[in-house]
């Protein structure tokens, strides 16, 4: 079957953003080298396996607890940081169901696309559409999940949270090749910015979120919680 670009249709274009050049005529340096299917494609299946494992490991430690509910699951380490106690909350269950199930399929997913860029697929604009609502969806999600935990339940889920580190440079990066594949239109001035900014972004994002737990706990990190 033909190949099909995420603009136009055409397989020149997709092809141009493999070689660094730009669907819209932009020379090789505009485009930021992550947005090429190879290192983004590494990207989605680094990121996806990390989130995957860490969302298996929640599975398979909510499905203890469910069959001995004094099940002590691998990261329950004190009061402040137990997956244990996070499993019994609502939050846990939005849907339902375990969250840690939405996590198995969609970073599978997000791993067989990266595998399908790695091995020469392209897709139309409307898959990188769906991909991009998907991500977006999955990155409120999460940051719910983070507000939830450090304002509500006030306990730390390590597996958890590495979910949350591998949410952030996939959502950026989704965002920022779908800018630069012309998926979300931006002005030329302000797509090469954030284009530009990719790394420093996710930074950032890692940043704001060590900053945030910091604060929530800072009596558990100052020494005066009692514990």
């Amino acid at each position: 079957m033909p190949s099909i670009s995420p603009l136009s249709g055409t397989p020149a274009q997709e092809r141009s953003l493999n070689q660094g050049s730009d669907p819209a005529g932009r020379t090789a340096g505009a485009v930021p080298a992550m947005t090429r299917n190879r290192p983004f494609g590494w990207l989605l299946v680094i990121t996806g396996a990390i989130g995957w494992i860490a969302s298996g490991t929640l599975v398979l430690e909510k499905l203890a607890v469910l069959q001995d509910p004094n099940h002590t699951t691998v990261c329950d380490v004190n009061p402040w940081i137990s997956c244990g106690q996070v499993m019994q909350t609502w939050q846990s269950s939005l849907f339902g169901f375990p969250n840690m199930f939405i996590g198995i399929v969609a970073f599978g997913v997000i791993i067989t696309v990266g595998m399908a860029l790695l091995a020469g697929a392209t897709f139309a604009r409307w898959f990188w559409a769906g991909l991009q609502a998907g991500v977006t969806l999955g990155f409120i999600f999460v940051v719910w999940l983070w507000s939830q935990a450090l304002y509500d339940i006030h306990v730390l889920c390590p597996f958890c949270m590495i979910v949350w580190a591998a949410m952030i440079p996939l959502f950026v990066w989704v965002t920022i090749r779908n800018i630069t594949a012309r998926v979300i239109p931006v002005p030329e001035n302000a797509a090469r910015i954030v284009g530009d900014s990719g790394w420093i972004i996710t930074a950032l994002l890692y940043v704001a979120v060590i900053a945030t737990i910091f604060f929530a706990f800072i009596q558990v990190f100052a020494g005066t919680s009692g514990f």
